[in-house]
């Protein structure tokens, strides 16, 4: 690693079950490439996503330390579940799996987590929610995350799980009208559970959020996620 720290690029990908992005940030948590995006193959085992991850990072130029959103629960750099993905990741180790691939060291982070580190303002009660092929979400306690809370799979109304009642399929199934709807009472659910001072809401999919939202409730764009990156590698 460079001796001025000041010059440090951290490559920021973020896996999704429709897309892998990577970009380059410097020190401050800047772009400094154009984000690159590739289809998530499938099936989306850990070789073929390494794989993707390599073509990526090779595309991006001069970086030093990498950060990784993961749509699981991630444990010391350890992907424990990935209900979007494929089974093989149960208990992959992914960061020294990628950082034997690139060379470079390695961090792995739940991706709705990593969003919220480029969202949250540090103060007060933080929700975060991803809205994607799937549901993710992220606590944060004045900017102390509360790691791998994994909402999505918690049941939300008629004996389904967020994730199920909002995710991709459900919203290609039901349409943006009646998704809306759905959104706008999870957000309430979420109000009463968390009694949060705000709530962010990324991902793929909240471009398609189109409802009269509460103040202390904000969209974030889809980048969030690869901006919070930097925040990884902060101590």
């Amino acid at each position: 690693m460079t001796e001025d720290n000041g010059s440090v690029r951290t490559l920021s990908v973020d896996i999704g079950g429709s897309g892998v992005k990577a970009m380059v940030l410097d020190i401050t948590g800047k772009p400094l490439t154009e984000r690159g995006r590739l289809e998530t193959p499938h099936p989306a085992t850990p070789e073929v996503v390494i794989g993707a991850i390599a073509v990526l990072a090779a595309s991006q130029g001069e970086y030093h330390r990498v950060s990784v959103g993961f749509p699981g629960v991630v444990r010391c750099g350890v992907t424990e579940t990935a209900v979007n993905l494929d089974a093989s990741w149960r208990n992959f180790d992914l960061a020294t799996a990628l950082s034997e691939q690139l060379n470079k060291p390695v961090k792995v982070i739940n991706d709705a987590d990593m969003q919220g580190l480029g969202a949250i303002t540090g103060k007060g009660v933080e929700l975060v929610i991803t809205l994607g092929t799937g549901f993710g979400s992220a606590l944060f306690v004045d900017g102390k995350l509360v790691p791998n809370m994994e909402m999505g799979h918690h049941p939300f109304r008629k004996g389904k799980t967020y994730e199920e009642q909002l995710g991709r399929a459900a919203l290609e199934k039901i349409g943006d009208k009646k998704w809306n709807k759905r959104l706008q009472k999870a957000i309430a659910s979420l109000q009463r559970l968390f009694n949060y001072d705000c709530l962010y809401i990324g991902g793929g999919e909240a471009v398609r959020v189109n409802m009269n939202l509460p103040l202390n409730v904000k969209l974030i764009p889809n980048i969030t996620g690869l901006l919070g990156g930097i925040a990884l590698w902060r101590e």
